[in-house]
């Protein structure tokens, strides 16, 4: 009998694959999108320093993981990057189809100023 392969496994293979080609640097540090089932998770890090620089989840906002709250998170974390003096980001999707939350996270960081 063929065993079938978890989602998760799936996605975290593809993410594997996207991280092989992209990284975060000092000048254009990397957008990263966690998803899960409940919540939406942002962050914005500098992989050569290995530190992150912004985050934001829709924990804090009380109002779930749905589109409403991806739109928030991304403006959130688009705002507070600004803030830092970063304008221009590598989108890492985070093994995701860029669609729905993911896609709605990316519109609204776009919309308030970040540019990738």
């Amino acid at each position: 009998m063929i065993t079938q392969t978890k989602r998760d496994a799936i996605r975290q293979r593809i993410h594997a694959r996207i991280r092989r080609k992209l990284a975060g640097t000092a000048e254009r540090p990397r957008l990263n999108v966690y998803r899960s089932l409940n919540h939406i998770y942002a962050q914005v890090i500098d992989d050569q320093a290995g530190q992150t620089l912004v985050s934001a989840s829709s924990i804090k906002l009380k109002t779930g993981g749905n589109v409403a709250a991806a739109k928030e998170i991304g403006k959130a974390v688009a705002e507070a990057a600004v803030a830092q003096g970063v304008k221009k980001v590598v989108f890492d999707r985070g093994g995701y189809l860029y669609h729905g939350r993911i896609k709605a996270l990316a519109d609204a960081a776009r919309e308030a100023g970040l540019e990738f």
